[in-house]
Parts: C-alpha cells; structure tokens; sequence
C-alpha cells in the first residue's frame, strides 16, 4: 500500500469529545471515525486490525475444535419470547412492514439453540461447538471510550452443545484456554477472574485486561491467586462475636442529615458504627430490607444471589415512606412490617448500632439485633474493598481496574429446556442439551489494545494485530524513491505487508504520521540509501540497524519472528495458567 494513495486521515488536534488514551489516539491515527453516539466508521487502517484480531481468534476457536457458522443480525422477538429475556432495556426493537416483531442480536444464544432443536436427534451428533465474527446490537444508556462501550460492536461468539455437564466442562476448559491465547497474542495484559453470572448461567469467567481507564473493578489476592471480580468477589465470615451488653434504645433528632456523612458529623461517631437500611423490591413484588454498615457499600448482585436470583431494583421514595413512615434517609431495621430483613454478616460483630429512627429527621441509638430486630436471613452483601482479607487465603485483596475482553458461561439446560431443545440418549431416553456460551470484544479489542500499547508519540501495535508488518518511510522522495520502490517491492515479494510512505512531505512529518500509526516496524531510506544502506527500527524500542538493502527482507522477517515469539511465548504461559 503507498501512503500516497490510501486513505488515513490523521489529526494533529487532540478530538475534543475523546477522554480515554485509545480513543484519542484511534481518531488521531485515522483508524476510525464517529457517525453517532456509539456508532463508529472503521477507516482502512482499522478494518485492517479487526481482521487480524478477528483471524487470531478463529485460529484458536478452531485448534479448539469450533467450527465458523454466520447466524442472521435479525432475530423474531419470539426467540427471545420463549427464553423470557425480552425485558432487557439494551435490547433493540423493530418492526416489518408486515408488523412481526424483531430484534437486532445483542448475542444468538436463542438462534444457536433453534438451529439445534431442528437439527439435532442423536447423542451421536453431539457435541457440536459453532462461532462466528459478526456485528452486535445493544442500545447502551451511556456509550463510553469510543469502540470500548458502544451501541454497535463487533464480537466473537461461539456456542457450544453437549449431552452431559462432563462434556460441557472440557468444552468450556477448551474455550478458556482459547481465549487466553487469543488475547495474550494480542499482546494484552489481562486477568481471569470468578464473575457474577448476572442469572445467566452458573459457572463463568471473564478475561479483563488491566487499565487505570478501566470501569470493571476486580479483586486479586498475590498469596493465593484468587481472583473475582466486584460483584463476585466473596467475603468470608468477619470471625467470632464477642459479647456486648446491649445500652437502652435513644432517640435523637437529626434535622435534614440523611447521608451517613452527615448522620456521622453530627453525632460524632464512626461510619462503621452505623446500618444503612435499604429498601427493594424484587421482581415477585415483595419488599426486603438489605443491611450493611455505614462505611460499607451494598452490593446488589449479591442480594439477588442471597435471594436465590430474584432480580431486585432500589424502591421508590414512595415505597420508602410507605414502609417506614419516614422519607428516604431515615429507614431503620426495627420496627418494620411485612418486610424481609436481610442483613450483611459483619453486623454480626459488634452492637449498640445507630439506624434511622423510621420517623422524619431522627435517628435511634444503640439498635441491636435479635432485641430490636429479627434478621431472616444473614449473607455477603458488602461490596468488597481493596485490602479486604482474600476468603480462600485470609491474604490481601489488591483492587484494579480493567477492561472486560470476554465473558464465558455455562449455561447448562436451561435454554434447551425453555426452547424444546432435546436428544435422545443411548438408551433411548430425551435428555435437554447442555449449552455453553462464549463471547470475544473483537472490537473492543482493538481499544484494549491501543490503550495498553501507546506512549506520548502514539500507538505501538503488537506485531500479530498491526495494520501492516512494515513501513518503509522515504525520507527525500524526490532522491531516493528508487531505493525505496525496491524495498518495497522486495518485502511485498516475500509475503510482508507494507505501507510505503512516498508523499512529498517533510521528514519530521513522516516520522511524526509513522510513530502516530504504530505500525511495528519501520525501514527508514534516508541519508545511506544512495550507498545501499537503510534503518531498521522497531516502534516503541531502542532498536536501530543500519541494514544493507539486499539484506533488508531477511532482516525484517527475523525481526518480525522475534516479535512474534515474544507473544507466542506469553500465549503458552497464558495456557498453563488456566488449564
């Protein structure tokens, strides 16, 4: 490809509406453009990338024995009707001219099982894994970071079908190890991490690269490896409780002080001295009252698993003052009717708390449980913090931030058994058949990627996902173009892709347009040209050679291998550590 003729807009200007490092940089470098809100243009540049983070990944589905299908976009609502998933608010909806109600596919867990419920009879025809690159659908509320979180995305997904759990865990093993190869070839830094299956399935993963960017907070234990991410990441039992002589009940006026910064101030006592009642209703349209400590965070995931699934939603300011006789800010644990009381265990330590008094601007002291409330059920519902004692180990949990990359589930039957999806055994016998889903960020991996490999002069692409292998940059085209024209033509001949850059542009220019596109390897034909000589450079390193042009391919495929071995070797390391 010459410079001269292809399409990369740069820019020199900061975009205005990007805050994260890849967002900036993916705009600057002419890899994409904005059309709406989460809806981007992939420019030459960042298709070229897509295709090859897409072909890394169908290479390890396939060593996974996965085979490449291409399900519709378009999905009947009534797919979605049979799996009661068509509440999700980040589901796109339409119409035909006919009025048949659609779906654009966020995911194809429902299309994947329909093909099998219609194909497959027989044990003998499983198991069957089927993935496919295509674009996705979700009408995200708030599109963040350019490609990271955005309305229109393209992803790997891949299904897999089986007779038995058994099958399905040396599946969903296979898949593992296939993602984290496919990543850390990428040259992505990430994690796996326990993840909450958010009632979608049981067993799961997700990969999450670590970015100070990112908005997925996850938990690392260094003494023992556990890791989980936040809504997830369980807390063990705080330890025995001692005895403390329960005080008379108080109450005090706490004119206007709601939050637990304010209560606290005004009584001069410690966060953790206080319960925070907050109220939900579940989805079976029953009120319960979560309990934590004041310094401590709820967790609303691991309500709904305290719950047994049942999803739950912060009630309203009416529900609030219906139930308490007080407005928000005032809930309290005694006293209340018809409500269940779910309680985090740390309030099994300790005593005398401060609650809100169920009554306008007060608050009542020395609230202990058992004598002024009954607690129905005690469960982890604190959201973990960093330098939490890690439950497997009693070590440290450190917090970082991440990107989530992919999200792997077992799903099991309950698809199949939804969708009339089944086989007949050995004996004869209709068994549901267990489902896997298995989900890659194509696209998103493109942001990953730039935001963990970049530096003040821009983008620095691993060399398994760069746009091209090469550049040869042509410092003084009006002189030594021929010399440049032969390198080129020299690496096209053996297989390396290559952007020439032969416009009529300032060296600084070049250097500037060639450190801002981060193609891996940059052959500079300058001052030595006219005596035989170029630069070999490697972007981002202090690598520098002065190369004979007959030596040029040779020298660039050794280079280009040993890139490659750098990420081969991570991938095999990555493998190990999730077997």
């Amino acid at each position: 490809m010459r410079y001269s003729q292809a399409f990369i807009p740069t820019q020199r200007e900061i975009p205005s509406e990007a805050e994260l490092i890849s967002h900036r940089l993916l705009l600057r470098a002419g890899y994409m453009r904005k059309l709406a809100s989460g809806v981007y243009s992939w420019l030459p540049l960042g298709r070229r990338v897509l295709r090859r983070i897409a072909a890394l990944v169908r290479e390890e589905s396939e060593r996974a024995g996965a085979q490449e299908v291409l399900f519709p976009a378009l999905q009947p609502l009534e797919l979605w009707e049979e799996t009661g998933r068509t509440g999700m608010d980040v589901l796109f909806r339409l119409q035909d001219r006919s009025r048949r109600d659609l779906v654009l596919g966020m995911t194809h867990e429902e299309v994947a099982t329909d093909l099998i419920r219609s194909e497959v009879r027989s044990y003998r025809q499983l198991p069957l894994l089927l993935y496919q690159v295509q674009i996705k659908f979700r009408d995200e509320p708030r599109p963040r970071g350019g490609v990271l979180r955005c309305r229109e995305f393209m992803m790997h997904d891949c299904y897999s079908f089986h007779t038995s759990q058994e099958c399905l865990d040396r599946a969903y093993g296979k898949m593992r190890v296939a993602y984290a190869r496919a990543l850390a070839r990428m040259g992505l830094d990430f994690v796996t991490v326990e993840a909450d299956p958010d009632g979608f399935g049981s067993t799961n993963h997700r990969f999450v690269t670590l970015v100070d960017s990112g908005e997925d907070l996850v938990f690392l234990c260094d003494s023992c490896g556990y890791a989980a991410d936040s809504d997830r990441c369980e807390l063990g039992d705080p330890g025995p409780a001692e005895p403390i002589e329960a005080d008379p009940l108080k109450l005090v006026r706490t004119p206007g002080m709601r939050t637990v910064e304010e209560v606290t101030a005004f009584l001069q006592v410690p966060a953790e001295k206080l319960i925070k009642t907050l109220l939900y209703c579940t989805q079976d349209g029953d009120v319960v009252a979560a309990l934590v400590r004041g310094d401590r965070d709820l967790n609303e995931a691991k309500l709904e698993r305290a719950l047994g699934g049942v999803a739950v939603e912060m009630a309203s300011a009416e529900v609030v003052e219906r139930i308490t006789g007080a407005p928000v800010g005032f809930a309290g644990p005694q006293g209340l009717e018809g409500v269940r009381i779910i309680a985090d265990r740390e309030l099994q330590i300790g005593g005398n708390w401060v609650a809100g008094a169920n009554q306008a601007d007060a608050h009542v002291l020395n609230v202990n449980a058992g004598r002024d409330f009954q607690v129905d059920l005690w469960a982890d519902l604190r959201a973990a913090c960093d330098g939490d004692p890690c439950p497997r180990c009693g070590g440290e949990l450190e917090a970082l931030y991440g990107i989530e990359m992919a999200h792997i589930f077992q799903i099991g039957t309950r698809f199949s058994e939804a969708m009339g999806a089944y086989f007949q055994d050995a004996a004869g016998q209709e068994c549901p058949v267990y489902l896997g889903s298995y989900g890659l960020g194509v696209s998103r991996a493109v942001a990953a990627i730039a935001e963990q490999n970049a530096d003040v002069d821009g983008l620095l692409w691993p060399a398994t996902v760069a746009p091209f292998d090469a550049t040869v940059v042509c410092l003084n085209a009006a002189q030594d173009i021929e010399v440049a024209e032969e390198v080129y033509g020299m690496l096209q001949e053996a297989s390396i892709s290559v952007l020439l850059d032969d416009r009529e542009e300032r060296a600084g220019v070049k250097f500037k347009d060639a450190d801002l596109i981060g193609i891996p390897l940059q052959i500079v034909v300058g001052r030595g040209a006219r005596d035989g000589w170029v630069e070999l450079r490697v972007r981002g390193r202090d690598v520098r050679e002065e190369v004979a042009v007959a030596d040029i391919v040779g020298r660039t495929l050794a280079m280009r291998r040993a890139l490659i071995s750098e990420l081969d070797r991570t991938a095999a390391e990555a493998e190990a550590a999730v077997r």
